[in-house]
This record gives C-alpha cells, structure tokens and sequence, in this order.
C-alpha cells in the first residue's frame, strides 16, 4: 500500500499535492477484544491526527445498544452521544497524509452511513483505503497472534503479494465498507487480527501490537510499541495462569498449540526474520 501511494505521490506531486490514504476502524462486531479501535487509535495519535468532522445523525444508532455515556469535563458534566471521528494527518516526514475514522459501528441505515463516509473520502480526496477489524478465532494466546491483509483488488493482490478475501457469511460494517469501496473503484485493504476467542474481552493487547506490527509494515511508518508489548506480556502471562488454573482451558489450548505448530512449521523461514531485522532498524533510525 505504501508502494502504491508512493506511485500516486509521484503523480500528484506534479499538481502541488500528497494522495491521502483513509484508515477506519469501528468499535463493536468488528471489533474482538478492542483491538482494531485501539491500533487505530495509537495510530492516529502517534502521527499527530487532528479532528476535522463528525459523524453525528442520530438515525445511525440504536441508544438502548450504543448508550451515550456521561462524563465529567472542566468541572461540568456532559453527555457523550455515539458518533464517528474523523482525523486527519499531515506527517511532515512522510509521502502521503492520513485520515482516520474511527467510532461504533451503526445500528441503522447501513448503506447510508457508507455513502456519507465515501463522499467524506471524496471530499478528503481519499486515493486509497484501509479496514481495520478484529475476530475471534480458534488460535492459542501462546503464539503470535495472526494479522492478515485480504483485498478485492487484483492489483493490490499482486502488488501486496495478498489474496481475495473468500469469507462467506454475517458481515460487519467494516466488510461493507471494503465491499463499497471497491465496487466505487477506490484500492481498498483489510487487515484482520484474530483474536483467541476464550480470551475475548478487551482489552486484548497481543492484538493490538500484532495489527500495529502490520501497519508499520503496510506505511513504512516507526510506531511506539515498548508500552504495548509490555502490556501484551503482562496479558500473556495472566492468560497463562487462567490456563494453568483452569485444566479444561488448558488442555484446549495444547491443543490449539498443536495445530497452529503444525500449521505453520513449513513456515519458519528467514522472511519473518528480516522483517524484524527492518523493524528494528526503522526504529533505531535517529531523527533527522
């Protein structure tokens, strides 16, 4: 994605302008442990993203599941309503701005809502798109926690070396997202992490390190992640202790074990290595 926008940047540098890239993440079904909302939001607040709109019809949610929440602001209280951020980011250092959205998946008038937030990426002059989501899935909290980009487009698909998605089923407002975007000729990414589905509830920051691990990836962009991986350790361990309390969960997890070692075995090669070696030396990169 960083390639293709970089391709775009050369083209509009000739016009005085950057290409933007819209990154979205939305709290609720898509969102297993909290861990989307949260990489988006250590995202958007790493780059210095600043609000320029919301989202706010109410006709979008149901309050009886999405209540708004009181709280306490310079000494008054004040009703918080559900609605949907936008920010954007004009990183001085990097080739392309970013425009985050982030809030609760609606509860009506789907079609809607993704028509009002592509003609805000119209507007925003959006060249591209990612979906960020979070699932439960049968995998072991003992192993790294799987992070997969999927797009509709066959040009991102061989540029990104990534497949088509091939789910069939339910399907979130990040799905129909992906979907509309792709069907208005807009070069859209998911990228899903998979959450262990006995350990489920938020916050789940093993998640959240493995989708912000990918995003550095997909931008090109260092991102702070000492504090997270501290918490993803701590999380580890707690899990570990309910595993070890618990003879029926942790039998389950050997298992889980078994089958992801036996899975991805053949896969134990050096491009995971380099990929952390390059890690590692962005973030050893000293300011300019």
């Amino acid at each position: 994605m960083a390639a293709h926008l970089r391709e775009l940047a050369a083209a509009e540098d000739e016009q005085g302008g950057r290409p933007t890239l819209m990154v979205l993440a939305f709290e609720g079904w898509n969102d297993a442990g909290g861990a989307a909302s949260a990489a988006v939001r250590t995202l958007a607040q790493a780059m210095g993203a600043e609000v320029v709109g919301k989202v706010t019809d109410e006709e979008y949610y149901d309050f009886q599941f999405s209540r708004p929440k009181v709280v306490r602001s310079q000494g008054h209280r004040e009703i918080v309503w559900p609605s949907t951020a936008i920010l954007r980011a004009s990183p001085s250092t990097g080739e392309f701005d970013v425009l985050f959205v982030h809030g609760v998946e609606p509860s009506f008038r789907w079609q809607a809502y993704t028509a009002e937030l592509l003609t805000r990426a119209a507007e925003h002059q959006v060249s591209a798109v990612l979906l960020v989501g979070a699932l439960l899935a049968d995998v072991p909290h003992t192993r790294p926690i799987p992070a997969s980009f999927s797009s509709e487009n066959e040009d991102l698909q061989e540029l990104l070396d990534i497949d088509a998605p091939t789910y069939e089923g339910p399907v979130g407002i990040v799905g129909v997202l992906a979907h509309t975007a792709f069907q208005a000729g807009i070069p859209a990414v998911s990228l899903w992490a998979a959450v262990p589905h006995y350990v489920g509830q938020a916050p789940s920051p093993k998640a959240q390190l493995a989708l912000i691990r990918r995003l550095e990836e997909l931008l090109g962009h260092p991102l702070p992640t000492q504090e997270i991986a501290e918490d993803a350790e701590a999380w580890e361990r707690g899990v570990d202790e309910l595993a070890q309390e618990d003879e029926e969960i942790g039998d389950y997890v050997k298992r889980l074990e078994e089958a992801t070692d036996t899975t991805n075995l053949p896969e134990a090669s050096g491009e995971a290595i380099a990929e952390e070696f390059e890690r590692y030396l962005r973030r050893r990169k000293p300011p300019e």
